[in-house]
């Protein structure tokens, strides 16, 4: 191809609203068109294990001409695979339901020559029907429709309805089968990850976001989570050796629900914090041909030795339910896994104690807040509440009766505010959390002795919001963290729709309001990422079809000023490289700078572990280094400039080597 495809998640952070676009990027525009966060189809297109393993296996089971169907066929890499494989003769029909994706694989194919060898349909594959959209049923399939945990494309049912509707008798199949396996680990900071409860037991504010009894109201949702495991290999001890779970077979019709009861024994002591899963790919009938996603510690015959790093596909991760359960080397531990269409989960064989009843009627049982493990572990990190009760306490020095707007989907800040000062009145707007978050404050502030009086949940947008709202009072404080509910693992400057929500509430702010964060420092490093150059790299060959270290102390971009409503913002800075190596590109991260004497700052930097940042990738690699290290072909500094449109919060990066 001609020019580089991004496929990009696009969030506009002043609507919260988000859509998958299609980018085309001209190779010689890089300096112009920033390349701040891709999925992970570059990087799929971009495995060559991955590749070299469905090329192997389509050639060794397709030998004859035969009529194949491609389903979930993306760019169309496996149909001319399939279509080259039978040379001349043969049907291949390449079945796609995502239109942007149709159309680049009807280009794809058109590079390639065989425009008119594979027929492309529109549609899901469920919604083929045959004698009308195929002539026949399908003697081959072909398909890579798995997620991280196998089944979260739906995999199952789009088998089920192949097997029923599309396929002849006992099809070949490219994939064979797909097998999971799992072991059983200890680790702390997996426990960070969920356990939130345990976490607080050191905070210093006094506030309990899950008091006793109520332990699991505030909790991660019951399931695997997709993550790389290999670079927390030293925070991880292995309580047991892999294990298989479940095996499915892509030549049979799967069934839609399963079990497996396994007694694992441990091969060391220590309290099971998660169970670490992944899967192995037999891609052949005769078993010669694997794929696996196991972790770089995993080595044996079945899953060949471990592949490198890669984005679209990683390990999961089930967290055992509060601080683990304990167990001695040697002894066995049941473990009951379940699968259903679309996800496989686990229970152990233990006993659970039954939560008390609050005050409301509330229990852990009966409802739950589900936040994502980043925010749970961000809401039991001590640094973190020291620094949220640092701010507030400042701003509330001097106030005796305030009024306080917080404008975002925190939970945490209402009580704090209303823990700090018995005198003022919370107003939360929890535009997202809404009546969830209304019932979860009022359970939680009774069980921390405040009034549920004190705090008020309007469920609205902020530009909803009147002086009706505050019954004709002016807001003297505006705060957030800020932190939207369903934004988690978005890039950082896509909560500047706090800048938004301010200047939509301008006018019921009193004219000395106080406003946290007070602005936002958009900060950036160079940095080496080899890995993650390589999987968005522009695509070149791809088994034969066309398809075209921190080098840098961290510096500041530009600001954000909060005590203003938002404005188009520009900022340009120039960076001195302090080491020598190869710059793959820039990280991108935000400051929130918590009061106006600048002396509480949190960042979301890459040292902080449970915080996602950006990162503007390169279309060609640079070595750089010191200018001390006189190496003539070395670039010494980098003038980075940032761009920020309000009205629809993009954010324009542009780079120049010096």
């Amino acid at each position: 191809m001609s020019s580089n495809v991004v496929f990009q998640l696009k969030l506009h952070p002043l609507t919260g609203n988000s859509e998958w676009v299609v980018i085309q990027e001209d190779q010689n525009d890089d300096v112009q068109q920033p390349l701040l966060a891709t999925t992970s189809y570059l990087d799929m297109l971009n495995d060559s294990a991955r590749n070299r393993a469905y090329r192997q296996a389509i050639e060794k089971t397709i030998t004859k001409p035969s009529h194949v169907l491609d389903i979930g066929a993306g760019t169309g890499l496996l149909s001319m695979m399939a279509a080259r494989a039978m040379g001349s003769k043969g049907r291949v029909t390449a079945c796609e339901s995502y239109l942007p994706m149709v159309k680049l694989m009807k280009k794809v194919m058109r590079v390639n020559g065989m425009g008119g060898r594979i027929k492309v349909i529109n549609k899901r594959s469920d919604e083929l029907q045959v004698g009308g959209d195929i002539p026949s049923r399908a003697d081959v399939l072909v398909s890579e429709i798995l997620d991280s945990e196998l089944l979260g494309e739906g995999l199952i049912p789009t088998l089920q309805h192949a097997h029923d509707n599309l396929l002849s008798e006992n099809p070949l199949t490219v994939p064979y089968r797909a097998t999971t396996y799992g072991q059983l680990v200890e680790s702390s900071f997996l426990r960070q990850l969920h356990d939130l409860h345990n976490n607080e037991a050191s905070v210093p504010d006094d506030i309990c976001l899950t008091p006793p009894g109520l332990e699991g109201v505030l909790s991660v949702k019951r399931q695997q989570y997709a993550m790389h495991c290999d670079p927390i290999r030293k925070e991880i001890k292995l309580l047991s050796e892999p294990f298989k779970i479940f095996e499915f077979d892509f030549w049979k019709r799967p069934e839609s629900y399963g079990e497996s009861e396994l007694c694992v024994k441990a091969t060391n002591d220590g309290r099971v914090h998660a169970v670490v899963s992944w899967w192995v790919l037999q891609l052949d009938r005769e078993g010669t041909i694997y794929y696996s996603t196991a972790p770089r510690w995993i080595s044996s015959a079945t899953t060949t030795s471990p592949i490198g790093w890669c984005d679209h596909w990683k390990q999961c991760v089930w967290f055992v339910p509060g601080n683990g359960i304990s167990i001695s080397k040697g002894e066995e531990i049941c473990l009951h896994a379940t699968h259903t269409d679309t996800t496989i989960s686990y229970n152990f064989d233990t006993r659970v104690s039954t939560s008390e009843v609050s005050h409301h009627g509330m229990t852990a049982e009966n409802f739950q807040l589900v936040l994502s493990p980043e925010r749970a572990a961000i809401y039991g990190d001590k640094a973190w509440r020291l620094s949220m009760l640092k701010a507030v306490e400042s701003v509330l020095q001097g106030r005796v009766r305030s009024l306080c707007l917080v404008a975002d989907d925190s939970v945490f800040l209402p009580l704090l505010v209303a823990h700090l000062s018995e005198a003022s009145h919370v107003i939360s707007l929890l535009p997202g959390l809404k009546e969830r978050g209304l019932q979860y404050l009022l359970g939680v502030a009774h069980d921390n002795h405040l009034s549920p009086n004190h705090i008020e949940v309007l469920g609205k947008r902020a530009k909803q919001v009147t002086l009706d709202d505050t019954d004709q009072k002016k807001v003297d404080l505006l705060i957030a963290e800020p932190f939207y509910f369903g934004n988690d693992g978005m890039l950082p400057w896509q909560n500047l729709r706090f800048w938004k929500d301010r200047t939509s509430v301008d006018s019921i702010l009193s004219e000395d309001a106080l406003i946290i964060p007070s602005k936002g420092i958009l900060k950036a490093c160079a940095i080496s990422l080899p890995d993650l150059w390589k999987s968005r790299c522009c695509l070149s060959k791809i088994e034969g079809f066309d398809h075209s270290v921190v080098l840098s102390e961290a510096f500041d971009v530009m600001e954000f000023d909060f005590s203003k409503q938002i404005h188009q913002c520009e900022g340009k800075s120039k960076v001195n490289f302090t080491k020598s190596g190869v710059c793959h590109g820039f990280v991108l991260w935000i400051d929130w700078v918590m009061d106006l004497q600048n002396s509480v700052v949190i960042s979301t930097g890459p040292d902080k572990r449970y915080w996602k940042q950006g990162v503007k990738l390169l279309a060609t690699p640079k070595t750089v280094g010191p200018e001390i290290s006189k190496n003539a072909q070395a670039c010494y500094s980098a003038v980075l400039e940032a761009i920020f449109n309000p009205s629809n919060g993009d954010l324009k990066i542009v780079h120049e080597f010096l």
